[in-house]
């Protein structure tokens, strides 16, 4: 499980990281997640864990630089279905389905980059593999037309 830092909201809404004894900026919050940490937050006056509100503060000021997150059709059915429907999708299917996504995504990188390593070492793969089959040539060169009678002069001789 990766670590977890403990940070602190207070009512001037700055964020205090505990660990690092020093405040943070919604950035620096998504860089400690981004290095593979999560983080815990709570409220400093009443201890009231503020996690899920400050990530998605996170996440909104991205997408506002970015200019989009999500699509504007799927924002209106949140709003329109809000706490209902959509609800039970984000707590069990979203993040299953993401995580999926980044498995599937990390299995493929690590296919392409072996293909692009074994695609660089081709003409040495492909003579240890012509050595390898050395034993076999006499059995090939029976089906080799080159230096070999024609099969057609056999015809004719018969």
């Amino acid at each position: 499980m990766p670590e977890e830092v403990l940070l602190k909201k207070y009512a001037n809404r700055r964020l205090y990281d505990t660990s690092a004894s020093a405040y943070v900026t919604l950035t620096q919050v998504a860089d400690i997640i981004k290095g593979g940490k999560t983080v815990k937050i709570v409220d400093a006056k009443t201890g009231e864990d503020v996690t899920a509100f400050i990530l998605t503060q996170i996440v909104v000021e991205e997408a506002r630089l970015n200019n989009i997150l999500l699509p504007v059709p799927f924002l209106h059915l949140i709003i329109q279905y809000g706490d209902n429907i959509l609800k039970e999708f984000f707590e069990k299917y979203l993040q299953q389905t993401v995580d999926n996504y980044l498995i599937y995504k990390s299995q493929m990188d690590e296919h392409f980059r072996k293909w692009l390593e074994l695609s660089g070492d081709f003409s040495e793969t492909a003579k240890k593999v012509m050595s390898n089959l050395a034993p076999f040539n006499t059995f090939f060169d029976q089906f080799s037309t080159s230096g070999k009678k024609d099969t057609n002069d056999t015809d004719k001789n018969e």
